[in-house]
């Protein structure tokens, strides 16, 4: 078992402003695809995106409901803005025009036979403001979009995951998911033809599925009480926790395979005495084939980020910052990762020092 002094440092690479006032948005994110890292923040009435490989200005999207009535994604070019909403996926323009349209079933817990045409019709109601979502995204070459979605009124919705043509909304495929989700994310793969996705199911469920298109048919493997945290930059490797978030799995994409785990609390030092076991955190990075970034402890006032490395299962040690970061350590791409400050009013992103 590692030592918390043995360390690994961590080189700041650049410190980003967030665009919205945190007290009406949430934190900042980060959506990237190769040669391109979007920051992304949602607002109560518009979602600010700014390109971080860019010098262009912050372009806003007005949004079509409050931040609480779903989730939301944004092509990899900045240019379309897709949100999955409690009874539709609508894509946007930056001046809010609508590209398209697709409705579908409500995510709210009360049976709502009602194929609302506008936010307008369930804004006051208690339900829809507290309703499940769905999400959303695109594949990194911006050609395919994945959502998750209920798919009818009543009680008869069942979840779907839907391939979109993201040019006019075309559902190219779907296949039903058989699960009940609170909530989902999903996790782009270099190849287009794959994505993976999260449904929260609850603290004792959570299902990952991993997709993959062939042009005419959705399949997909189902991996039972596992959230999925990042993918490899090859993409031939993803990496899960399980929801009590006692172990790390790592996954071979080609078929499925459960090639090692780590225990967390055989791999990593307790932080105090007090505290009855370690817990792997349920964001991490994976900046290079050969290391991922992994966090525990992402609530305490000071989380420890480790270096994990998937050929060999073994802790590189406890990554050193240069400043105080606070939260997970979260998927920047190839070569680096990001954390978000505790006020959510910077971006911090990262390399280690020694990377070329």
């Amino acid at each position: 078992m590692p030592e918390d002094s043995v360390t690994v440092a961590a080189r700041l690479v650049s410190t980003v402003a967030a665009p919205l006032d945190p007290a009406s948005a949430d934190a900042p994110q980060m959506l990237h695809s190769p040669g391109r890292r979007l920051l992304v923040q949602r607002g109560d009435t518009e979602l600010a995106v700014r390109d971080l490989d860019g010098e262009g200005p912050v372009v806003r999207f007005p949004a079509p409901w409050p931040r609480r009535y779903g989730s939301v994604t944004v092509s990899p070019t900045g240019d379309v803005a897709v949100f999955a909403g409690v009874h539709a996926l609508r894509a946007v323009d930056s001046t809010g025009a609508v590209r398209w349209e697709i409705r579908h079933g409500c995510w709210s817990a009360a049976v709502c036979t009602v194929a609302h045409a506008s936010f307008a019709e369930y804004a006051d109601d208690h339900h829809h403001g507290h309703a499940d979502s769905g999400s959303a995204a695109f594949s990194p070459d911006g050609k395919l979009l994945w959502a998750h979605i209920r798919n009818c009124t009543g009680h008869d919705a069942d979840e779907e995951w839907l391939i979109i043509d993201p040019a006019d909304g075309t559902v190219l495929t779907r296949a039903a998911t058989m699960t009940v989700g609170s909530g989902s994310i999903h996790f782009p793969h270099p190849d287009p033809a794959y994505m993976g996705l999260t449904v929260l199911e609850g603290e004792e469920n959570s299902p990952v599925l991993w997709g993959h298109w062939d042009g005419e048919k959705l399949t997909f493997q189902r991996f039972e009480e596992e959230v999925l945290l990042a993918v490899s930059p090859s993409g031939e490797h993803f990496l899960t926790t399980d929801p009590g978030q006692w172990a790390l799995y790592l996954h071979r994409v080609e078929d499925g395979m459960e090639l090692w785990r780590l225990n967390a609390e055989e791999a990593v030092p307790p932080p105090s005495i007090q505290d009855d076991r370690v817990c792997w955190d349920y964001e991490a990075a994976f900046p290079y084939d050969d290391t991922a970034v992994v966090g525990t402890e992402y609530h305490a006032e000071v989380p420890r980020h480790w270096l994990v490395h998937p050929r060999t299962t073994a802790l590189g040690g406890r990554i050193a910052y240069p400043l105080p970061v606070s939260g997970s350590p979260r998927s920047a791409g190839q070569g680096a990762w990001y954390t978000v400050s505790k006020d959510k009013t910077t971006l911090h992103l990262w390399q280690l020092t020694d990377a070329p």
